[in-house]
């Protein structure tokens, strides 16, 4: 088995330095808008693991031995320099263990105060608490690449919102992180308004909501940037993001030529960021309408879906790149067999498989995230071939 981030141009230990402990997980804290259920967040703290390269704070049930045949079919060995976990107590237990140890952690989401001491926080918490509220957008941005928007308290929304006209998109502008699109409520007609205003009345603590214009899009973009004060600032490249209608998260693929504008646009916005003090790897929701012009709409100040799409891409043969994740609708052991089977194929690319059966057989689903490569043609007929079999 080869040293697979040997080869990556870039790896998270190489940007973070040594010392420092990543998770992905969401706290265990209760947090209305990003409403991953618990299975998922577990699945996730293995997403990033190969592009790693340092300890990283892993569920045991996306460790195991399948994890472990999946990347040795690919070629590449399974990561050793992983802290793993079962539970809450124990995940907690492995924050304290690295605060004690006197290391730093990366937070894909911020953790609340009663988890761990916010000086373990490598980037200041309090500056990637308001990097990543979107309330804030306009002062990353210096105003620039913003649709109209409006910030309102949650109690006159339901009357601002008679001056505006579908479709519009309401998001929550508090310190709690989203993810994934959720929370991000887009509405057509009254229907949707009437699902959206339920969820926020039901939402805990919410207090003041963002109203946006809705764009027209003609491209979708999540572009990528790097920066330590070693290695200064780098564009990792853009990905196509893959949404419905309503702004769910479906997955990326490559994007081959990037408007120049965009890739200056996010310059820009990564540069606002630095000069606040973040270091570290940001993704940020790009999208261009038919006048081509660049609106921001999210930006994230962490690792991104398809940051390892992004590090990976040069490594991997075809022109074409689809980064997605499956959840078994079928035995997991069927499930299973049949990604080992495209792993092998040479045209599927392993990055977590989270084991359902870790816990008790079939009473979980089993979950995968990994990345299609080949044509367009290949990787369209090879995902729809595996989607209907896990059907």
């Amino acid at each position: 088995m080869n040293n697979f981030a040997a080869k990556l141009p870039l790896t998270l230990h190489k940007l973070y330095g040594d010392h420092v402990v990543f998770t992905s997980r969401p706290s265990f804290g209760k947090n209305p808008w990003l409403t991953t259920e618990g299975h998922q967040s577990n699945m996730l703290t293995a997403r990033e693991l190969l592009i790693a390269d340092m300890p990283v704070i892993v569920h045991e049930a996306a460790v195991g031995d399948k994890s472990r045949a999946l990347f040795e079919a690919a070629g590449i060995a399974m990561p050793e320099n992983f802290r793993s976990y079962t539970d809450e107590a124990s995940y907690n237990a492995r924050l304290r263990e690295a605060e004690n140890n006197g290391e730093k952690i990366f937070f894909q989401y911020t953790h609340e105060a009663e988890y761990v001491n916010s000086e373990t926080s490598y980037v200041d918490r309090a500056t990637f608490i308001a990097l990543n509220n979107k309330m804030r957008l306009a002062e990353w941005t210096k105003g620039k690449f913003l649709p109209h928007r409006e910030v309102v308290n949650v109690k006159v929304l339901a009357d601002k919102l008679r001056d505006w006209e579908f479709p519009y998109v309401l998001k929550p502008a508090d310190d709690h992180p989203t993810a994934g699109g959720y929370g991000v409520m887009i509405c057509y007609n009254d229907k949707d308004l009437k699902k959206a205003l339920q969820r926020i009345g039901e939402a805990e603590g919410a207090s003041d909501f963002i109203i946006e214009d809705f764009i027209q899009t003609t491209a979708n973009y999540c572009v990528q940037y790097a920066y330590s004060d070693e290695l200064g600032m780098k564009y990792l490249g853009a990905s196509i993001q893959n949404t419905d209608e309503y702004g769910k998260y479906k997955g990326n693929t490559t994007a081959e030529h990037v408007p120049e504008h965009v890739i200056k646009a996010g310059q820009e916005i990564m540069q606002n960021g630095v000069d606040a003090g973040y270091r570290g790897i940001a993704g940020f929701d790009l999208l261009l309408d038919d006048k081509d012009h660049v609106y921001a709409i999210d930006l994230n100040f962490r690792q991104n879906g398809s940051t390892s799409l992004l590090l990976i891409n040069d490594l991997l043969a075809g022109e074409h790149k689809k980064f997605l994740g499956y959840y078994s609708n079928i035995e997991n052991s069927k499930f299973y067999d049949r990604i080992m089977q495209e792993v092998k194929s040479g045209q599927l690319f392993p990055l977590a498989y989270y084991d359902g059966d870790f816990y008790s057989k079939d009473q979980t689903i089993s979950r995968f995230v990994g990345i299609w490569h080949g044509t367009k043609e290949e990787v369209a007929a090879k995902d729809a071939a595996l989607a209907a079999f896990n059907s």
